[in-house]
């Protein structure tokens, strides 16, 4: 019975690492593109009731966040999956009005996280405050 326990968790390692690898594979596929060097993006913050500001930034950055943290003020709650936003430029979103963020990138949303959003140079943000589920 010894040398068939021995086995079973043999084959069990195996396939664990056949798993793990066959994931790191499709990361590194499926991953979004940076670009490297320096970039100009525009942020625009709608509050949505009518009122706006636009930032202009110069950055260095590959990924969304890491441009507009300082620069427009992102608040939240970090997890496994990044940053929630919470609050952009000092206004929050109110949970009891099912207030959020929404993140889009010329008028289109963004199906990715503010830390997983790659940007380019030219591109142009929304941030707008959103009211219902």
């Amino acid at each position: 019975m010894e040398k068939k326990t021995k086995k079973l968790l043999i084959i069990g390692i195996v396939i664990l690492a056949v798993l793990v690898a066959a994931f790191a594979i499709i990361w590194g596929v499926t991953r979004p593109e940076t670009s490297q060097g320096a970039k100009e993006v525009i942020v625009i913050v709608d509050y949505g009731n009518d009122t706006s500001d636009t930032f202009e930034i110069d950055t260095d950055a590959e990924f969304l966040r890491e441009a507009i943290e300082e620069e427009v003020g992102l608040e939240g709650d970090e997890s496994e999956f990044g940053l929630f936003i919470r609050a952009v430029n000092g206004v929050a979103a109110d949970e009891s009005l099912q207030q959020w963020w929404c993140i889009t990138k010329g008028g289109e949303s963004v199906m990715s996280g503010v830390d997983t959003t790659p940007i380019e140079d030219g591109d142009q943000f929304e941030l707008t405050l959103t009211t219902g589920w």
